[in-house]
């Protein structure tokens, strides 16, 4: 059997002592290894161009670029690479600029090492990892029934708008198909249907729209 080879890591963060922790824990595991690191957004986006890691594990609040700027930079420029966020902030504000920029997890500063490495794994398979006290803070906007609502001349069916639902709350393929009791197959080709059906190019983007919907469904209520 072929073995994958390991998930290479970039960490960006004006820490050294966080760097130094992040790759201490990374560089024992087996199927992840840390390639570079960088103290700001400017030197990480450099990074990323010289070393094009699988996953850039990104502090925010930097100085010389922060790091959102540099994540929509490095989702410009090399969309392949996949960016987790790593910071101590779960505000509202910050996340949905991070999702906005281009980044594929959410992980805060306190999680246990094993939900950082998760978040990586995530990214690097083509999900959107986010902490629980973020993705309550997304459900809490989507959370408006069972899924999320349509629109005039939207042409998603009523599965498919509950996994969109559902993947803006920062649910992985198997979480789905276990909330909804049907096989990760059956909800991989849901996701693509949804992207293929609304234009979108990623599930982070799909998670954005249904955000945004929840937010224009709210403001309509309230008038």
């Amino acid at each position: 059997m072929t073995t994958a080879p390991p998930i290479r890591v970039l960490l960006v963060d004006d820490h050294a002592v966080v760097r130094r922790g992040l790759r201490s824990f990374l560089q024992l595991l087996d199927d992840i290894t840390v390639v570079g690191e960088a103290e700001n957004g400017r030197l990480g986006l450099e990074a990323a161009r010289r070393l094009r890691p699988d996953v850039v594990l990104m502090d925010l609040l930097m100085p010389d670029l922060d790091g959102i700027a540099a994540t929509a930079a490095i989702k410009a420029e090399l969309p392949d690479i996949e960016v987790v966020a790593l910071t101590s902030f779960a505000e509202e504000s910050r996340v949905t600029a991070a999702l906005e920029a281009g980044a594929s997890g959410y992980v805060l500063k306190d999680a246990e090492a094993d939900d950082v490495a998760a978040a990586i794994r995530a990214a690097h398979a083509g999900d959107i990892d986010l902490a629980p006290a973020v993705a309550g803070v997304l459900a809490r906007r989507v959370r408006r029934g069972p899924s999320v609502a349509a629109t005039p001349g939207e042409s998603l069916t009523e599965r498919e708008r509950q996994v969109l639902g559902l993947v803006a709350r920062g649910f992985s393929n198997k979480a789905i198909a276990a909330e909804l009791s049907f096989s990760e197959r059956t909800v991989r080709t849901h996701v693509s249907n949804i992207l293929a059906k609304l234009g979108l190019a990623s599930r982070t983007q799909a998670a954005l729209y249904a955000i945004e919907r929840a937010r224009d469904s709210a403001a309509g209520e309230r008038r």
